[in-house]
């Protein structure tokens, strides 16, 4: 089984350890700025797994403003975006070697994965398809599949390495790790699907991309709607095995991400396919805080 790295004792008290923490720290709010869903379900988390969780946060967040116009808004051009991310990934390389960067969030990064027992073998297919995100306008199935593994389902596998190593989590045999892989990997695919729906307008108008085939805002259907959404359901729902045999600590806190996103689908079912991509559905903050206690109320039933 692996074992997460530890830090030898003679480094647990040197400026290492400030500097790791500041990291991890500007990583928080990385993710409070940018994410109130994924910040108010972090927050049930005990400290130290929350702050690990938002380091990889943070380092797939500014992946994304690489590539989704923050660099071309600064002035960059296609070739300077190309280069920023090529360079993005080779510090991240360098860090996860060497458990040292000049860039903040890419240094909490590599403590987090160092510690945990990740690396390359999943951060290489994530920067694969945000390379991606320059180089395809249009997705076909067998596309749509390697850039959904590379963009959601390695991130939910990421935090699956923070979460096992959590005590209570239910991961002691073959048979258990795969499941947890599994359903991580399902649910990391529902929440970008999510996202693909509510995001069709802006990523096809502004950043000219077509995620998912059949779905061109000009010639979405309402059968195709319904099919999306009968797909990520299904990913949803493959999901809930592998959230259940977390910790409780964890579980509380993947139960509400759960229970946000499948209230975004059921926001998302209702608005008509002509109208999708002319209105960004959001989940008020009243029913986001309901959704927050029932998960936490759940839980402590199931402890």
């Amino acid at each position: 089984m692996r074992t997460p790295m530890k830090l030898p004792a003679e480094r647990a008290h040197t400026p290492l350890r400030l500097y790791t923490g500041t990291a991890l720290a500007s990583s928080g709010v990385v993710i409070g700025e940018y994410s109130t869903s994924f910040s108010l379900a972090c927050r049930t988390l005990p400290g130290p797994v929350r702050r690990d969780i938002a380091g990889i946060y943070a380092l797939v967040r500014v992946a994304d403003e690489i590539v989704d116009g923050t660099a071309r808004a600064a002035g960059l051009d296609d070739r300077a975006v190309r280069r920023a991310l090529d360079g993005y990934e080779a510090a991240v390389d360098r860090a996860l070697e060497t458990g040292f960067s000049t860039d903040l969030v890419v240094h909490g990064f590599a403590d987090v994965a160092r510690r945990h027992g990740f690396g390359r073998e999943l951060t290489e297919p994530f920067f694969a398809s945000m390379r991606a995100d320059l180089e395809v306008a249009e997705h076909d199935g067998a596309s749509l599949e390697d850039y959904i593994y590379g963009s959601a389902e390695v991130v939910g596998l990421m935090c699956l390495e923070v979460f096992t190593d959590m005590p209570g989590t239910r991961a002691q045999t073959p048979e258990q790790r795969e499941m947890l892989r599994s359903t991580a990997r399902r649910l990391g695919a529902a929440f970008q699907k999510v996202n693909f729906l509510r995001d069709l307008g802006a990523d096809h108008d502004q950043l000219g991309r077509t995620y998912l085939p059949g779905a061109d805002p000009a010639h979405l259907t309402e059968d195709r709607k319904a099919a999306l959404l009968a797909d990520l359901d299904a990913d949803l729902d493959a999901a809930v095995p592998g959230i259940l045999a977390l910790d409780r600590r964890a579980r509380r806190a993947v139960s509400m991400a759960h229970g946000l996103f499948t209230e975004l689908a059921r926001r998302i079912e209702r608005v008509p396919a002509r109208e999708l991509s002319t209105r960004r559905v959001s989940v008020p903050t009243a029913v986001k805080l309901q959704i927050a206690a029932r998960a936490i109320a759940d839980t402590e039933v199931t402890a």
